[in-house]
C-alpha cells in the first residue's frame, strides 16, 4: 500500500469513528440530555475526553488531507 493510499485509509476510519461518535452523543442526548456543563466538562460516560478525543481526530483528518495534496495548514 503506497503512502498516499494508507494515509486515504486512515482519514476515511477517522471519518467512520466520528461519524459513530456522533451518532452515540445524539443517542445519548436523546435518552439523558446534555447540559453544557456535561459537554464541556464531563468526566463520567461516554462525555468523558468526548470533546477533546472528537477534536484530536478532526484536526488529524485535516492534517492528511493536507499531506495527500501536498499543502499545509499555514
Amino acid at each position: 500500500m503506497s503512502d498516499i493510499a494508507a494515509l486515504k485509509k486512515e482519514k476515511q476510519d477517522l471519518i467512520e469513528k466520528m461519524l459513530e461518535m456522533q451518532k452515540q452523543f445524539i443517542e445519548y442526548e436523546h435518552e439523558h440530555g446534555v447540559t453544557g456543563k456535561d459537554y464541556w466538562a464531563s468526566q463520567d460516560g461516554l462525555l468523558a475526553n468526548y470533546r477533546q478525543d472528537y477534536l484530536d481526530m478532526a484536526n488529524r483528518v485535516v492534517d492528511i488531507a493536507h499531506e495527500i495534496v501536498g499543502s499545509s495548514r499555514n
